[in-house]
């Protein structure tokens, strides 16, 4: 009787199924968005009152702000730490460890005491564990859009890379809900629900405790998965580059430049739309920068109400970007948010009924976080696509995470300083966004598409 010299089941090379690659790279993005959606909450309802106490409104909101933004800065350090050791050994490990990183620090943030406790003081350690949040966060997406994408079936690399961006939406709608959820429990005497006592004193923190229970479950599915067979495949060629950072910057400058650029319209649209708004939309009229003069609970749920249609149209993307491909769809998606700036005016400026004037709130809020998914769905796919293997973590983690600090870093600060400037008129604001979304356009028209770059055998 001959043997058989076909492979067993038993002797193949493990593989990670479909729902293992999408649960892997969703659920982490998930949790790591919701941790930074609660500090994004928490920036603008508590902590300007419990950690950044003055008579001034306006300057204890930009100094909440302005840690917000720290983060930003950290976050291109955990984009080259862990890219390098996601390039060296592996995406599996720095995936663990960047979703540990975020957990610990979330929690620990809702455990803090605040400036009537310990004084400056307690500023300053929320500084360190914002730090420590967006120096994982620099290393999550590209891992995650790595899972997906290294792991897609032939043709649908963009859809398999808006999975990680689906935690972006998901992420949002959790912990704003949650808050929604601590106020209604916690009402105010008034009857506002908006910002009691209780709130205050202990409610605000159970966002960032609850954040716990979610990184076991990150956890849980990550450390089922097996590496990519692109990486293995370099792996075995010999292919993998003592330092990865070097090879991007002396081989990949343009990839790397044009990458931050493609992200620069996206991030400035997408911390305007969760950061600033609730900030325009919730401010008093007669207050020394007016707004819209919406309550907390009402103006969020708008805002989950929009946001519904960021995750329906981040899925939207990726399959039509693999069909036309990602530069023609994110050249008309970019024109669109340039006039999208242009029509702030337009759709948030006060009105003379009150239903009106939340009909047009409602209808920018939709609008905008539409453009969003659909500028947003197509990055987890194309700036991947601009490296090789060997380098392709530490390449687009870089990119992404430099363009958070010309973009997410400074937005809400520059957009709080147009609008008090604009006098409550937030015409300056959508300024600055067309401005972005030109540069954003210039960088595109200057790109070629990526649809058909070789992936699993990309090697430098």
């Amino acid at each position: 009787m001959s043997q058989s010299t076909t492979s067993t089941p038993a002797t193949a090379a493990p593989v990670n199924s479909r729902t293992r690659v999408i649960t892997a790279s969703l659920i982490g993005t998930t949790i790591e968005f919701y941790d930074f959606y609660a500090y994004a909450t928490a920036a603008v309802l508590v902590f300007p009152t419990l950690f950044f106490p003055g008579t001034d409104p306006t300057a204890s909101l930009l100094s909440s702000f302005a840690v917000f933004g720290a983060a930003m800065v950290a976050r291109p350090i955990g984009a080259i730490v862990f890219g390098h050791f996601g390039d060296k050994f592996g995406r599996k490990a720095t995936l663990v460890a960047s979703l540990l990183t975020m957990g610990i620090a979330t929690f620990l943030i809702g455990c803090l005491p605040t400036f009537e406790n310990i004084g400056w003081v307690a500023a300053l350690l929320l500084l360190v564990l914002r730090l420590a949040q967006g120096f994982a966060l620099g290393g999550e997406w590209s891992g995650a859009a790595l899972v997906a994408t290294e792991n897609a079936p032939q043709g649908k690399r963009a859809w398999y890379g808006t999975f990680p961006q689906l935690g972006a939406p998901l992420g949002f709608i959790i912990a704003n809900s949650l808050f929604l959820i601590i106020n209604f429990l916690l009402p105010h005497a008034d009857g506002t629900a908006q910002r009691s006592p209780e709130f205050l004193a202990w409610g605000w923190r159970v966002p960032f405790w609850f954040s716990a229970v979610m990184v076991i479950i990150g956890l849980w599915v990550r450390l089922k998965l097996v590496e990519s067979k692109t990486f293995s495949t370099a792996e075995k060629a010999g292919a993998i580059r003592k330092f990865p950072l070097g090879e991007v910057f002396r081989r990949y400058g343009k990839q790397l430049i044009l990458g931050t650029f493609f992200m620069l319209a996206t991030y400035v649209l997408f911390y305007l739309m969760t950061v600033w708004t609730l900030s325009y939309g919730t401010a008093a009229p007669d207050a020394p920068t007016p707004g819209l003069g919406f309550t907390y609970v009402d103006f969020v749920i708008m805002q989950i109400v929009g946001v519904v249609f960021f995750g329906i149209f981040t899925l939207l993307s990726g399959p039509v970007a693999d069909t036309i491909g990602r530069r023609k769809l994110l050249i008309w998606v970019t024109a669109a948010i340039i006039v999208f700036g242009a029509l702030f005016t337009v759709f948030l400026l006060p009105q003379g009924d009150p239903k009106f004037t939340g009909a047009l709130m409602q209808g920018f809020l939709i609008f905008g976080f539409t453009l969003m998914g659909a500028t947003f769905g197509p990055m987890g796919a194309l700036l991947p696509e601009l490296f090789p293997t060997n380098v392709r973590y530490t390449g687009s983690a870089v990119a992404y995470n430099v363009s958070s600090i010309l973009g997410a870093a400074v937005a809400p600060f520059i957009a709080v300083a147009l609008w008090q400037t604009g006098g409550g008129n937030p015409w300056l604001v959508g300024v600055y966004l067309s401005v972005m979304g030109v540069l954003t356009l210039i960088a595109l028209l200057l790109s070629q598409e990526t649809k058909d770059t070789a992936y699993e055998d990309n090697l430098t």
